[in-house]
């Protein structure tokens, strides 16, 4: 019984959080709508996720290697989700979300080498259940500060017991290195209340172009074996 108070007033804080300033009867409305639609995101981002693992499986029958290093996954709660409407100035409501936040449901492929993240964005979108709905190459044009990576946002369906609904996935593709680079990045940077040095700046655009060099090394290094044999 005490388990299930203590879920209850999670539940309360949570519908709390996200929508305290409605009446207690929409936001609970509105929570329920909220917490099936993630499901709905969820299901997408499985979809996706299936078919990469599916063609890095292709992949290693036909050349045997993997082109795949890692698949890593990830949901946006629904904090974060109206933290978003509310900074881009958009209404607390499921159509806004699905029509305006493309990121919800995010997939992130670290491939081994730098050609075998075009290798899987073609084999990805060459499929006739894929649509491609926005593609930003960081790695042919990197951010400033170094960052590279290649992001598509596809739409994919999935099939419920009674419809069928197209849901849209962010994915991105990267190799080690560029994953290393942000990873790093990210726990150096993140959230942190501190001036933003010129120096820090210049010496994460020098790594990044390092893992760059690498990159290209070792895909060098690929096709020479690969004309060896």
């Amino acid at each position: 019984m005490s388990e299930n108070v203590g879920g209850e007033a999670s539940l309360l804080k949570d519908i709390n959080n996200l929508f305290g300033d409605k009446s207690p009867d929409e936001a609970r409305e509105l929570f329920t709508s909220m917490r099936l639609l993630l499901s709905y995101y969820k299901c997408a981002m499985m979809e996706v996720e299936t078919k990469f693992r599916v063609l890095n499986e292709e992949f290693s029958l036909q050349y045997d290697r993997n082109p795949i290093n890692a698949i890593k996954s990830r949901l946006k709660d629904g904090v974060s989700i109206r933290e978003k409407l509310l900074r881009k100035g958009l209404p607390q409501t499921l159509d806004a979300i699905e029509e305006n936040i493309y990121d919800i449901a995010g997939i992130r492929v670290v491939c081994s080498f730098y050609k075998d993240v075009y290798y899987l964005e073609e084999a990805l979108l060459k499929q006739d259940d894929i649509t491609l709905i926005r593609r930003k190459d960081y790695i042919e044009n990197p951010k400033p500060n170094g960052y590279r990576s290649l992001h598509l946002i596809v739409a994919v369906p999935i099939f419920l017991s009674n419809q069928k609904k197209i849901m849209k996935v962010e994915v991105q593709l990267r190799t080690i290195a560029m994953d290393s680079w942000a990873s790093m990045e990210h726990q150096l940077l993140y959230k942190k209340k501190v001036e933003r040095l010129p120096q820090i700046d210049r010496e994460l655009y020098k790594c990044a172009e390092l893992c760059r060099e690498l990159d290209g090394r070792m895909d060098m290094l690929r096709q020479i074996m690969i004309e060896e044999n």
